[in-house]
């Protein structure tokens, strides 16, 4: 039986959402993805129920972007990341 730990690192948040680590962590320091610092290092810790939050927010957010900016036949460009 496999489960989800309450607290990951930021490698493990960067790992699910297919990132660097450096963009996890500007992520946590723009206040986008809610997260804590621990221990005498200050090592940073996601909740996975804010990171599951904050896939949910994402998720809202390319929708109002798709919404206001409806796709138009031969108008495509190519995918930024």
């Amino acid at each position: 039986m496999s489960t989800t730990p309450r607290f990951l690192q930021l490698a493990d948040v960067a790992e699910i959402l297919n990132t660097s680590n450096a963009q996890v962590y500007a992520l946590v320091r723009r206040k986008e993805l809610r997260a804590l610092k621990i221990g005498g290092r200050g090592q940073w810790r996601v909740e996975a129920s804010e990171l599951e939050a904050y896939i949910e927010r994402a998720y809202a957010d390319a929708d109002r972007f798709v919404d206001e900016h409806p796709f138009v036949e031969g108008t495509a460009s190519p995918a930024k990341d």
